[in-house]
């Protein structure tokens, strides 16, 4: 019994145990465990969900899954549905977790992913114009440092050869915005970042080279942000920081708290309106014809 309630318990805490099936429309594909890079023998992997036969190029989504770098899966997101609906191909991806390889390799990886769409996007009948990239927790947190890098190369070199690295928007759920905070800061409770940093743990300029919130600039991409506000295991004001610098230097930005939320696990209701507000906020900025 003891070993039953264990694994329940796991089950409701690590999003990599329960894998979600994705039902997608008719007219799309799905190209299972692409492989969009490779470094040192570790294939990186994505599932695409493609529309080849669409009139013209679609847009697309990255999804990015949480675990605090540690832990989580492709094969446990789902939830696409809006998404498809609007007519977006989807690219779910993995990354090397902290027991594979240190910061900053999850960084690495999103901008491998970023760019292996530029790359193939002609092939895979999606508008590298039209790049969204999204995630939460952790996955917000990369989603981030993937779209606000921008042209700023320094974590490409797994992947070069694109000149023009740029997302149209970005959904950040509950991201770490400030890896410094989240480390050694007054509401700090986790191990995770101390993990994932290793022997850059004390290395400050290092520790700010991988905190998104650096990184905002007036010529920034839209950011969408969504966080409660007793969350437990990223610090709420974390994105009250970054909400307020993207307010400050004019970024198009939309920040909803969900009161009481926590860690994400908001009910069916508070999901189907927030991703309601993700699509009026991706039409906002053009992104449907």
């Amino acid at each position: 019994m003891a070993a039953m309630l264990s694994l329940a318990s796991m089950a409701q805490t690590e999003d990599a145990i329960v894998p979600k099936p994705v039902v997608f429309p008719a007219g799309y594909v799905a190209k299972l465990d692409e492989v969009y890079t490779k470094v040192n023998g570790w294939d990186g992997r994505t599932d695409l969900y493609i529309n080849p036969t669409a009139s013209k190029p679609t847009p697309v989504i990255i999804n990015i899954h949480g675990g605090a770098w540690r832990a989580g899966t492709k094969e446990s997101q789902g939830g696409f549905n809006t998404f498809f609906k609007a007519g977006f191909a989807v690219a779910n991806m993995e990354y090397r977790l902290s027991g594979q390889a240190k910061a900053p390799a999850a960084v690495e990886d999103t901008r491998c992913m970023l760019i292996y769409l530029i790359k193939n996007a002609k092939e895979l009948n999606i508008d590298p114009n039209k790049i969204v990239i999204m995630g939460g927790s952790a996955g917000g947190h990369l989603a981030l440092m993937g779209g606000l890098l921008a042209n700023d190369n320094r974590f490409d070199t797994n992947c070069p050869g694109v000149e023009n690295v740029k997302v149209a928007a970005i959904i950040d759920k509950y991201g770490i915005t400030d890896v410094s905070d989240w480390t050694f800061g007054p509401e700090s409770k986790s191990s995770s970042p101390k993990l994932w940093l290793g022997d850059n743990v004390k290395n400050e300029a290092f520790i700010k080279s991988v905190s998104p919130i650096y990184y905002v600039n007036k010529n920034s991409p839209p950011i969408f942000i969504v966080h409660g506000d007793s969350d437990p295991t990223v610090p709420y004001q974390q994105s009250v920081d970054l909400y307020k610098k993207l307010q400050k230097l004019g970024v198009k930005s939309e920040f909803i708290t969900v009161p009481g939320g926590l860690h994400g696990k908001f009910d069916k209701e508070k999901n189907n309106e927030i991703n309601k507000s993700i699509i009026e906020f991706l039409k906002g900025i053009n992104l449907f014809d």
